[in-house]
């Protein structure tokens, strides 16, 4: 991002994740865009941006208050994006060496006093006795010994290996001296080295001086003082297409026409349609509900409490079953038998698409499928749910079996999907790999209206069912990582109206970070489980939506009729 992009330029990155991208781009200081399809994955980088704090750097044209020229304190007036200040290095080349012509004053000066100082140094060198030099020639034939050749250094030859001509070169004098040396060599040579010092910090500042300044764009000034905090974003969403999850997964009639992969239909008007053979199609849509089916019937779906029901026989039923039903089977608690294993089927399950969210119409319709037939228990297993169908699954509340079977919503690990190849592990035992687990509804209230005809709602956390003991598990509000109001929903598109935080380890460390300039009763609201009043919109409808430490995304639909 550094190497190709410039401040204020826009990235896209179309595999959000854990939006690492997204994060590095407003660290640095370049808009940005990232798409995933995972509801989780989108959770995950929504926190990371919303509690992240970085550096403050200071923009070319900026003065010493942080002000672009021509810009006013509240904000009016020009207000232009040049770039950061870098810090910025030379860049020296061959050829602003050899056709620097400053370079030619400084030899001249400094020719004659080096060749005065070498002058001086050859009279001391003649001067050395036979016995100094052996001595010196046996601490070189000691290291050679010891370390070997190849550690002797040049600077090593050049200090115990005295030249036999009695007379040094400029290039053969030197760098240090010994104390085995007459004192008046080491003085000599220690004055050589001051005066050619001296002469190469003149050539090397010349040379600095005289060459293309090159910025390191990896290095732009800090503003000291100063914590940065993200930009604001919004967090947007395509509306799936309402589909059949019956027809679209009858093999013989509609699974080939591509509708369970969630793929987009084609352009009208762009690009040319051309049959192609459903053969193939039919054969991964098939696939993959045989490894969705291999894999629940091995791990089972795992509920509060690390409670597990386990399956003492699933099959697959995708064929022929007419209403789009996809398994079948009896499950019991983990570690116990099934007494029947081969009486009547009390759970059925039916699968999302394998790319895209399951809808509020594919959850409706396996609803009134799975009460015609007759099972006890529902289980939607999907990589995501919007949260049309969230509120479908609010209307028929689990364990309270008030209208029909107990319906549970079932996140896939998104590892299983076969678009992952390679990298789910297979584990140690059977139902250890948690690739199936239930999620439940929250926990939520309104009150009103006031008298000035205003709502407010109060979250109080996420229920979910046990089918093990037949009970309801609570958790607190506190562990909720975020929770959204929508206080006009139209049955169809959540928009955020009203957004908090309850869990606030990510958001002291953040306060701490901006001591002296965040509010504390502004940031107690923003964490807070009560919203602020709101008056009823068109449509007489809130949404609550809530999303768990897990990136589970919850939502609930109140009727605000209702409450008159």
């Amino acid at each position: 991002m550094l190497m190709t992009t410039e401040p204020g330029d826009l990235v896209v990155d179309p595999t959000c994740g854990g939006g690492t991208t997204a994060l590095v781009a407003e660290q640095w200081g370049r808009r940005w865009i990232t798409i995933d399809t995972s509801r989780v994955a989108i959770a995950i980088a929504r926190q990371r941006l919303l509690t992240g704090k970085f550096d403050r750097y200071r923009i070319k044209g900026e003065d010493a208050n942080g002000l672009a020229n021509g810009e006013k304190p509240n904000g009016n007036g020009a207000s232009p994006h040049p770039g950061f200040v870098y810090k910025t290095v030379p860049h020296i080349t061959l050829k602003s060496i050899a056709q620097n012509p400053n370079l030619d004053p400084i030899f001249a000066k400094h020719e004659p006093i080096l060749d005065e100082r070498l002058a001086a140094c050859n009279a001391a060198l003649a001067k050395v006795a036979k016995e100094v030099r052996d001595r010196l020639l046996v601490k070189l034939a000691a290291k050679e010994r010891t370390e070997g050749k190849k550690a002797v250094t040049d600077a090593d030859r050049r200090r115990w290996e005295l030249p036999k001509s009695l007379k040094w070169e400029h290039w053969e004098v030197p760098f240090d001296t010994d104390s085995d040396w007459p004192k008046e060599l080491q003085d000599a040579v220690t004055d050589y080295r001051k005066a050619w010092r001296a002469k190469m910090d003149e050539v090397n500042a010349c040379i600095a001086a005289n060459a293309e300044q090159e910025e390191l764009v990896d290095q732009p000034e800090v503003v000291r003082g100063v914590v940065r905090v993200s930009g604001p974003f919004t967090v947007e969403a395509v509306q799936p297409p309402e589909m059949s999850l019956g027809e679209a997964t009858t093999i013989e009639a509609g699974a080939g026409e591509g509708k369970f992969d969630g793929e987009p239909g084609p352009l009208e008007g762009t690009f040319e349609v051309r049959p192609v053979e459903t053969f193939a199609e039919t054969q991964n849509i098939q696939a993959y509900l045989d490894n969705m089916v291999r894999l629940l019937r091995a791990d089972g779906v795992r509920f509060p409490n690390n409670k597990v029901m386990q399956f003492s026989r699933l099959e697959a039923i995708y064929q022929e079953s007419p209403a789009g039903l996809h398994a079948e089977g009896r499950w019991v608690l983990q570690g116990q038998e099934d007494s029947d294993p081969q009486g009547e089927a009390n759970v059925c399950v039916v699968f999302g698409p394998q790319y895209g969210p399951v809808t509020a119409m594919q959850v409706e319709e396996a609803i009134r499928a799975t009460n015609r037939a007759g099972y006890e228990n529902l289980v939607v297993a999907a990589f995501n749910f919007d949260g049309a169908a969230s509120a479908v699954f609010d209307e028929y509340e689990a364990g309270k079996g008030k209208r029909g079977c107990m319906v549970h919503m079932a996140h896939i690990r998104p590892d299983v999907n076969p678009g992952m190849n390679g990298l789910l592990k297979e584990p140690a035992r059977p139902g250890e790999a948690q690739l199936f687990t239930v999620f439940g509804q929250p926990r939520t209230s309104v009150d009103g209206p006031d008298s000035e005809g205003n709502y407010v709602v109060r979250m109080e956390g996420v229920d979910i069912y046990n089918p093990v003991d037949n009970s309801v598990t609570a958790t607190d509000a506190s562990k909720v990582a975020a929770w959204f109001i929508d206080g006009d929903y139209d049955s169809r598109t959540f928009c955020i109206t009203q957004a908090f935080f309850p869990d606030r380890s990510a958001w002291d460390k953040l306060a701490r970070a901006l001591k002296g300039v965040v509010d504390e009763d502004r940031f107690d609201a923003l964490s807070g489980t009560v919203s602020l009043p709101f008056p009823a919109g068109k449509h007489k409808r809130v949404a609550v939506k809530v999303i768990d430490p897990r990136g589970n995304e919850v939502m609930r639909v109140h009727r605000l009729e209702q409450l008159r």
